[in-house]
């Protein structure tokens, strides 16, 4: 048995072959089963939708720059604000962390060579292509202008544009997410390395996991609704539409019912990076590792329960809306926790600011006021004020922009040496951050304001007593589009001129760090032992932290 520490003689020779130079023909990465190369073709993949999303995002910010409509017409308008939401959230959202961290990282931090169903995983993929090519197209042709939402009767009626394949093209990527958390459910329960026990698994791996059942359980709903709309609209059996008979709530029930839980899609894996950076970047075991994993748990279970609090002025049950109300509610406990866990492993930690944990950081503050801002929209009676108005866009552009980007890119630079074998350069990189951070909160926090004041979303056109906090906002977005474009740059540059990243840069425990940089086709040249309870790190552990970052964590045999 050979012993294998964090750093230092004992970690073998890197092979002459990893995963990049297994093979460099088009066909060998079109027909590869490694997971490895599948999350890279993902990352090129949702990179690209991010930017096409952006520049719709760049288009309605600049409309609103001025009250009138002096860029788009209010029609052209409709469609950007549309095509932006789409990309965004069904091509870039949804898939962002578990196709590209997690289908990198899953199966090596659990000591697989593999994830179960490697087919699967490729055909997840080409799924995803296929998804995205019928939209892109759909866009390009005439685009869609009922809002990301497709609400009936704008969906059945009232809209000429590209319904029906850009639905098409919807309903076909949700089969790539049930195949993926499929694959990852499988993977966890039946190929952890021997000694990797459930309360052994990193907290990225537990929040894989409760998001994989969101996808297996919500994605079927959405396509079914996208499919009985597209029969409504082709056929003219009245399902949502009250014209033919139909009932416009019935769409929102089964749209909210996936479209909820859907956020949990999108953050929950935030969370399981922020919880990895937090502990890692403090060196320190992360503060109530059971509380964290139950509370994923948690959040996907009662994710499926609160969906009707979008709903509380479409005509839904008084009742019903208490009840609602009261479960929005309730949901906050398990993030709470979250929140309080990273708070007291901070406490009394060594930390380091690098570039992954500005963005952690970044995280806690942005997710807080967004969770907060939720807790606004759960109350009944300040619901009805907020509805439909900017309160709202900038309460989920905090959530999902402020979680999930905020976690993705953080968790990107974090693994970053690991996927390439490169360091890209920490000043470029704190900079980035720091500017997201401050463009962030310029863009989005005006919104708050505005919404208060009444300005409602998805006009192009505004009163001029707006006007002031819009520039404001537009001009945050240019901030923000300077710090998302600056990692394009850096981290392509990393790959031809950066440093070699060794084994374990951060000198961090981890299954992941015990294999080299960057890892082998097949992941471990022999199979990993788990052989300690946890990650420990510091003063709890009882060791220095010198020691705690040479521990014997893992034997080979």
């Amino acid at each position: 048995m050979q012993n294998v520490d964090a750093i230092g003689s004992g970690i073998p020779a890197i092979p002459k072959d990893n995963y990049l130079t297994n093979g460099f023909t088009l066909k060998s990465w079109l027909l590869t089963k490694d997971h490895k190369r599948i999350a890279i073709m993902y990352l090129i993949s949702i990179s690209l939708f991010f930017m096409a999303g952006g520049l719709y995002a760049s288009a309605i910010r600049l409309e609103l720059l001025t009250p009138e409509t002096d860029l788009l017409t209010s029609a052209t308008y409709n469609k950007v604000f549309t095509q932006h939401g789409i990309l965004m959230i069904f091509f870039f959202l949804i898939p962002s962390i578990p196709a590209v961290l997690g289908n990198f990282l899953l199966p090596i931090m659990i000591g697989a060579k593999d994830l179960a169903l490697p087919r699967i995983n490729l055909l997840s993929l080409y799924i995803y292509w296929l998804g995205g090519a019928l939209t892109v197209y759909a866009l390009l042709q005439g685009g869609v202008d009922t809002g990301w939402t497709f609400y009936t009767p704008y969906s059945t009626t009232f809209s000429n544009s590209y319904v029906m394949a850009v639905g098409l093209g919807i309903f076909i990527n949700g089969f790539s997410s049930i195949l993926t958390g499929l694959n990852f459910i499988v993977t966890i329960h039946t190929m952890r390395a021997p000694g990797m026990t459930w309360f052994r698994l990193p907290l990225f791996v537990w929040a894989q996991y409760a998001t994989s059942l969101v996808m297996i359980l919500g994605t079927p709903v959405i396509a079914i609704t996208v499919l009985l709309l597209a029969i409504e609209r082709a056929v003219g059996v009245g399902i949502f539409d009250p014209a033919i008979g139909g009932d416009p709530i019935l769409f929102q029930h089964l749209f909210w019912f996936y479209s909820h839980p859907a956020v949990y899609i999108m953050v929950l894996p935030g969370m399981g990076v922020i919880s990895e950076l937090i502990s890692n970047f403090s060196r320190k075991k992360i503060f109530g590792y059971e509380f964290i994993a139950f509370s994923s748990i948690a959040i996907a279970v009662f994710g499926f329960l609160v969906w009707g609090h979008h709903m509380f002025v479409s005509g839904q049950s008084i009742y019903a809306g208490m009840v609602f109300s009261f479960l929005t509610m309730v949901v906050a406990v398990p993030s709470a926790i979250k929140m309080f866990n990273w708070s007291a492993t901070l406490y009394k930690g060594s930390i380091s600011y690098d570039t992954p944990m500005l963005y952690a950081i970044g995280f806690m503050g942005l997710f807080l006021i967004g969770g907060l801002t939720g807790l606004f929209l759960g109350s009944m009676g300040l619901v009805v004020h907020l509805t439909d108005t900017y309160f709202v866009v900038s309460h989920f552009h905090y959530v999902m922009v402020g979680g999930q980007v905020i976690a993705y890119l953080g968790g990107l630079h974090y693994w970053w040496p690991k996927i390439t074998g490169r360091m890209y350069s920490e000043f470029w990189g704190k900079i980035s951050a720091m500017l997201v951070f401050i463009g962030f909160n310029l863009t989005f926090f005006p919104q708050f304001i505005l919404g208060y004041m009444g300005m409602p979303r998805r006009y192009a056109s505004y009163p001029a007593e707006f006007q002031v906090l819009n520039i404001f906002s537009t001009a945050g977005a240019s901030v923000l589009a300077v710090g998302f474009v600056m990692p394009l740059i850096y981290l392509m540059h990393s790959l031809f001129y950066g440093k070699p990243a060794g084994d374990n840069p951060w000198m961090l425990p981890g299954l992941e760090w015990r294999t080299t940089s960057p890892p082998p086709t097949e992941n471990f040249e022999k199979t990993p032992v788990v052989t300690w309870e946890a990650y420990e790190f510091g003063e709890e552990s009882g060791l220095d932290l010198e020691a705690a970052r040479t521990r014997d964590s893992v034997t080979t045999v």
